[in-house]
């Protein structure tokens, strides 16, 4: 897919969001658009959402997603799987389940192919997030049982970051960040699952709190990046005192303050 692509403009780093519709909605007021909005002027956040999928069809198109033989590889790839892997199993086989030892191994290969894109190539996994099962509409099967339980989120999130720490890849415990708030159940999901603007905003910082603390060369934190253009102008806005101009190219509108870390 990325050797096709040709840059427009200046050639910027790339950070891929990987996943099911957690990623694909993310550009819903999401926290997809967040980073899209915060990394703007220095680089491209490309979606690679598919929404209903599970690790096991990730893996089977990951060589098409990700080509080995691409011309221009990746900085970073944020992947997310689990919150359909972890649904109950269907007795036909059908239907998004995959059993968490396979779901292991699947994470497992899908990391092993990003590591070797190439060695400035990061990986960051979310970790299945919580949902609220009495919000989910028809969230129970023909005999009764519940179909995505925030108990099994629980399982599929705790064992992938239990294989982050073998990998040495990093994580975002994502089940337990949503939670941290007592009202978490009222404001962190559209429809019990996929998440609200206000979820997305702790998913950002989250995120933010990696890639801050991670010791990477070069720094894929946002204000530790390069600018795009961000040299002074006499066509900037002019300043109160009519003699010199505003360089606003760093500006995260509307609050920066919002994104800065301790």
């Amino acid at each position: 897919m990325f050797e096709s692509e040709k840059m427009t403009g200046p050639e910027r780093p790339q950070f891929v969001l990987f996943g099911s519709s957690i990623v694909q909605y993310s550009y819903y007021e999401g926290w997809g658009a967040i980073l899209s909005h915060l990394y703007a002027r220095q680089a491209d956040i490309v979606l690679r959402g598919y929404a209903g999928w599970n690790s096991r069809r990730a893996l089977q198109v990951l060589d098409q997603v990700f080509p080995k033989n691409a011309t221009k590889q990746p900085s970073l790839v944020i992947v997310y799987f689990g919150g359909n892997d972890s649904v109950i199993p269907n007795k036909y086989g059908l239907g998004p389940h995959v059993p968490l030892q396979e779901y292991i191994e699947n994470m497992r290969k899908i990391a092993l192919h990003i590591q070797c894109l190439s060695k400035m190539t990061r990986i960051v996994f979310l970790s299945t997030p919580p949902i609220n099962e009495e919000q989910i509409v028809n969230n129970r099967d023909p005999q009764g049982n519940l179909i995505r339980t925030n108990e099994a989120c629980r399982v599929y999130s705790e064992a992938l970051l239990s294989l982050s720490r073998k990998m040495n890849i990093k994580a975002i415990d994502l089940w337990s960040a949503i939670q941290t708030r007592k009202d978490w159940q009222e404001i962190s999901f559209i429809d019990g699952i996929h998440l609200t603007s206000e979820a997305s905003m702790t998913v950002v910082k989250e995120i933010l709190k990696v890639l801050k603390k991670a010791e990477w060369e070069p720094s894929l934190y946002w204000k530790s990046m390069p600018i795009e253009f961000g040299e002074d102008s006499p066509y900037d806005p002019v300043a109160p005192d009519g003699k010199s101009t505003i360089n606003i190219s760093g500006f995260a509108f509307p609050n920066p303050a919002m994104w800065e870390l301790d």
